[in-house]
């Protein structure tokens, strides 16, 4: 497993709640919007535990609506335990991050 995947496969949560945040999405748009960020492509094999996962720890929660075109699809909104879940996560990267940024860029 490449580097790339290891550090995605742990911050996935947090991209799917901040893209959960801005907008109630279903399961392609959600990897749509993955894959328009430069996350690259994100097979639903891998976004739908995730999505199971948060809705089983109440983070995030979901509705069925009817497409304009075909059949209807499930919608995911983000909870306030969601949202404060996000929060610390963000929290946590922007800790972690500069840290690690300046460790390994040092010339």
């Amino acid at each position: 497993m490449s580097m790339r995947t290891q550090l995605l496969k742990g911050l996935l949560d947090a991209c799917v709640l901040s893209i959960i945040k801005e907008k109630e999405v279903y399961g392609y748009e959600l990897s749509q919007k993955l894959l328009d960020s430069g996350l690259g492509n994100i097979s639903e094999g891998t976004i739908y535990p995730v999505l199971l996962r948060l809705q089983k720890k109440n983070l995030i929660t979901s509705e069925m609506r009817a497409s304009d075109v075909g059949p209807k699809r499930k919608y995911y909104f983000i909870t306030p335990e969601g949202e404060e879940e996000l929060e610390n996560m963000v929290e946590e990267w922007n800790a972690i991050v500069g840290p690690i940024s300046n460790l390994i860029n040092k010339e």
